[in-house]
């Protein structure tokens, strides 16, 4: 500051204006020079009251305050960023879960078709193994009543030629012979 006062008071007695005045310059009735003298008197009541001091420190606590802002912003911005790239990651993460859980259930999908088409094809299988079973037993049902029918048939056809045929002396035979086999077979 005190440079400040002694670089003004130069510059103002080398001033070539104040000569320009043609009287005494270092006289109270040149306007120049009161004016000279009462910024002179302004300047020493201002450095008196330390108040470049006052000022100069306002303007470094401003200055620390505006640092103390911007690196509160740093902080927080690095934060933000911090937590933005968590978020991130989290997401990549949820989305790879999400991406597996829809692979699964697409195998399981997958599987569980599958799986319905054998048991569809057992059922197929079971149902047509069932039905060869029904077809073979009412076919061998059929030929059992064929058989029986025949027989029976048969017998009549034969009982009405021996009654034809026969007298009572072969019929006679013809029974004993029928007892003695039967009897045979029992024993």
């Amino acid at each position: 500051m005190k440079k400040l006062l002694t670089l003004t008071a130069t510059a103002s007695v080398i001033a070539t204006p104040s000569f320009a005045a043609g009287d005494v310059f270092f006289s109270l009735s040149n306007t120049d020079f009161v004016v000279l003298l009462a910024f002179l008197v302004f300047l020493g009541v201002l450095v008196y009251f330390k108040v470049p001091g006052m000022l100069g420190k306002m303007l470094d606590d401003r200055a620390s305050g505006i640092q103390s802002e911007l690196d509160e912003a740093r902080g927080i911005r690095e934060e933000a960023q911090s937590l933005l790239a968590s978020y991130e990651r989290k997401q990549r993460e949820v989305q790879e879960q999400a991406d597996r859980i829809v692979a699964k259930a697409r195998e399981d999908a997958k599987a569980n078709a599958e799986q319905a088409k054998e048991d569809l094809q057992r059922s197929i299988e079971r149902r047509i193994a069932a039905a060869e079973d029904q077809i073979a037993s009412a076919e061998s049902q059929a030929v059992k009543e064929v058989r029986d029918r025949a027989i029976v048939v048969a017998t009549a056809a034969a009982r009405e030629v021996v009654a034809k045929e026969l007298g009572a002396k072969d019929k006679a035979k013809l029974v004993d012979q029928s007892i003695d086999t039967v009897g045979a077979k029992l024993h």
